[in-house]
């Protein structure tokens, strides 16, 4: 067990005890599964998307090359994959494939696609965005020795490497396809995965089918299944009243209270911690954001610690902390935390100095718009959160909420001044967290548009370091720099729990939304 892997398997391990123990049972076929979904995929691109309204609809039709073993989490397990080397030096990864691994159109997957599918995400052409390019910057080649055969070679070593060949959004693509048209899978679906694609109704709903050829034998159970896409209120009512059977990303404690009244021992209730935060960006090119202290005013005048308890009560948000996720090994402890610019307990304090460094920067009547999505749950009571804390230093704030196209548009585009944004990933890793915050141009994900050589440093530095509490020590200099600088930061952390009918077996709540939605393993009792 490498020193990764070690971290990761302690700080979740906290992880594991919460998720619910379920008895044994023997899969049946058959049955469409209907979920809701409360938002759209802007394309289908798996390479260029970050938000679960893709991932859910769109997971059950792509491989990938491993996988987590979600009961096991954080374990990983083969998917296209069927065994793998890692040489001692950290420095080889060679991946043994699956020989009746086919495509939809039952041409065979092969390591020239992996190889293809890699190519393009650590070194996306003109015109094609590889959101997760930081992550395989290590990357430096890729040999195909035979059919089956894949070797990953790298520059140097990299603790998170093995846990990043298991990324949902690493779809594997046919290298046919790319090498026609690169931009391909953008607008259309075509993969190895458990389901078939179907149909697409923009508005209404997602359709994928069983993939009789599917590589794992006797899988997929489930006939098919509906992703519907449905938000607020009218998604506790579908689950209510059965026309959706689930939703994988989280109801709220109301929402949750309210369904266990109304159904008793026909609903299931699971909950655990949660790999996913909101965060305040900055377009640091448009004025008065391209100054520190207005940024930092805005970051001091959050009361979390005081927010939070109310917060967790309407919203699936509950737990305060910096950077990476509370209780997560390498996250701040709280004397850490509460050192560090925004987090103090002394609220009025930290007002104060808020108050002072926008009169300093002659910004104490600032006014300016709030771009966020119009997903009800927790955009918009996070939002109205941090409107209200801002509106106590005497900052004005108009509330903008678009919808997920537009909204990603306007924040990967520069069009806004100040946005909420998602940081969300499918595992705790520095590495994966902290990409949000590297430079511009180094990190596709960075909407602030500023460039910073420090963090660049810091983040070089505790990827390749081996000992787990100097590796603490230099995330904790990051932190303390992004807090500092206050180009982005985080407000609330969620906390998931989903409500589900009883039918729906071998899913498995894990911190991460977006893992364990290629749905191959869950079947539908009678």
């Amino acid at each position: 067990m490498t020193i990764c892997h070690l971290i990761i398997a302690t700080a979740l391990a906290a992880a594991g005890a919460a998720l619910p123990l379920v008895a044994q049972e023997m899969p049946k076929r058959g049955g469409t599964l209907s979920f809701a979904v409360n938002a759209e995929p802007p394309n289908y691109d798996c390479h260029a998307n970050t938000s679960f309204a893709f991932i859910h609809p769109v997971a059950p039709h792509y491989s990938t090359l491993l996988k987590f073993d979600a009961p096991k989490y954080p374990a990983v397990t083969g998917d296209l994959a069927e065994s793998w080397t890692v040489a001692p030096d950290g420095l080889t990864y060679t991946f043994k494939l699956r020989a009746n691994a086919k495509f939809h159109d039952g041409s065979p997957v092969t390591s020239a696609d992996v190889k293809a599918t890699y190519e393009r995400l650590r070194n996306p052409p003109a015109g094609v965005v590889s959101i997760r390019r930081a992550q395989y910057a290590d990357m430096t080649e890729i040999q195909t020795p035979d059919a089956t055969t894949v070797v990953f070679k790298l520059k140097a070593p990299d603790a998170s490497m093995l846990q990043n060949f298991a990324s949902p959004w690493d779809c594997i693509y046919s290298a046919a396809k790319l090498a026609e048209d690169p931009k391909f899978p953008e607008k259309n679906v075509f993969g190895s995965g458990p389901f078939t694609f179907v149909e697409h109704v923009r508005g209404s709903h997602w359709v994928g089918k069983r993939n009789d050829a599917y590589y794992l034998k006797d899988q997929p159970y489930l006939d098919g299944y509906k992703a519907v896409f449905i938000s607020g209120a009218a998604i506790i009512n579908a689950i209510q009243g059965g026309q959706v059977s689930i939703e994988f990303r989280g109801q709220t404690p109301a929402e949750r209270d309210r369904l266990t009244a109304a159904m008793g021992d026909k609903i299931r209730v699971q909950e655990g911690p949660w790999v996913c935060n909101l965060v305040i960006g900055f377009n640091t090119e448009k004025k008065p954001f391209d100054d520190a202290r207005v940024r930092r005013a805005l970051n001091l005048a959050l009361d979390r610690w005081g927010g939070a308890p109310g917060m967790s009560r309407i919203a699936i948000v509950r737990d305060v902390g910096g950077l990476l996720r509370p209780g997560y090994s390498l996250a701040a402890n709280e004397a850490d935390l509460t050192a560090m610019p925004g987090f103090s307990k002394d609220i009025r304090a930290s007002r104060a100095e808020a108050v002072r460094l926008l009169k300093e920067a002659g910004h104490d009547k600032l006014k300016f718009k709030l771009t966020n999505r119009n997903v009800p749950m927790p955009y918009s009571p996070v939002g109205i959160f941090v409107i209200d804390q801002w509106r106590q230093i005497g900052v004005t704030v108009e509330h903008d909420q678009l919808e997920t196209r537009l909204y990603q548009a306007a924040l990967s585009g520069g069009n806004y001044e100040a946005g909420m944004d998602f940081n969300c990933d499918f595992m705790d890793e520095p590495n994966l967290q902290l990409l949000k915050y590297l430079s511009a141009k180094n990190s596709p994900i960075n909407y602030g548009r500023y460039n910073d050589a420090k963090l660049d440093d810091l983040y070089e530095k505790q990827k390749r370091a081996s000992d787990p509490k100097e590796r603490y020590r230099l995330v904790r200099e990051f932190e303390r720099h992004v807090l500092e600088q206050s180009y982005t930061f985080p407000t609330i952390w969620y906390h998931r729990i989903i409500a589900h009918s009883p039918q729906v077996k071998g899913w498995h709540v894990t911190p991460s939304h977006y893992i364990h939605q290629e749905l191959s393993s869950v079947w539908l009792s009678q």
